[in-house]
């Protein structure tokens, strides 16, 4: 595994030089505001993360990894995210410990629109968590459908703003838990970028879950990101904190001429 993703690294840097003319990958991560942008056509892409998400009481959760997979088309892109997940519980007298695969999710991006002044671009993202592509520990009784509004504003030339809204259920319940982002991306130069972020999830019944975190990516080059963020709560519902690393790459699927 370690020398298929060196592989996939080291093609990616040869990609990057025969088209150059494409722009630096656009991610979904590390922020939970998912980018109005799509995978170009043709391209592949790959996006890794690893968390470790604290919640009181000294209880924590591993994510080790989670992968969102994206292929391009014209206007959308075609994408499978899975999570790998740990959970840990401080019980007495035996701590429990869980791991397993959440529900492999398939889905789609669509463009809507572009940026025209004050309208923001948008897409459209949906989502379908599979319980027959999942462990026992975490698979759910239906499947578990998720959407989302990305929406994308350029404010200057290198500061812009995200923002998402939406609601995904969990398979277990009809009620949605609806989500909403806000966050400001800053372009540091042509390698660093940065941003800062709230995010939440409001479900009826439920108390509501606020939270704030920040992050940097540094870009290799045009095909190949890496970056590191972290979190924490604001809501007595939230998880306390969270840390996280990632890597992201594509290539470009075109046959070589």
């Amino acid at each position: 595994m370690a020398k298929f993703f060196l592989f996939i690294l080291a093609f990616s840097f040869c990609c990057h030089c025969l088209y150059a003319q494409v722009e630096k990958i656009d991610t979904d991560r590390p922020d939970q505001t998912e980018s109005a942008q799509t995978v170009p056509k043709n391209y592949f892409q790959a996006e890794f993360g690893f968390n470790k998400e604290n919640t009181f009481y000294d209880n924590y959760d591993l994510v080790h990894p989670t992968a969102l997979l994206k292929y391009g088309f014209k206007r959308w892109e075609l994408r499978l995210e899975a999570t790998a997940r740990s959970s840990y519980q401080q019980q007495i007298p035996n701590p429990k410990w869980v791991s397993g695969l959440e529900p492999v999710e398939i889905g789609f991006k669509a463009a809507l629109w572009e940026e025209k002044k004050w309208i923001p671009k948008t897409s459209f993202i949906a989502h379908f968590g599979l319980p027959v592509l999942s462990s026992k520990a975490f698979k759910p009784d239906h499947i578990a459908p998720s959407f989302r509004f990305t929406m994308q504003n350029s404010l200057t030339k290198n500061i812009g703003l995200g923002y998402n809204l939406g609601a995904a259920w969990d398979g277990f319940s009809s009620t949605p838990v609806w989500l909403y982002t806000f966050s400001p991306g800053f372009e540091l130069g042509e390698r660093w970028y940065a941003y800062i972020e709230a995010f939440g999830f409001i479900m009826k019944g439920e108390t509501a879950q606020h939270n704030l975190d920040g992050g940097v990516a540094y870009y290799f080059t045009k095909d190949v990101k890496i970056d590191v963020s972290s979190g924490f709560g604001i809501s007595k519902a939230s998880r306390k904190n969270y840390f996280a690393l990632g890597i992201s790459f594509r290539v470009n699927a075109r046959p070589v001429k």
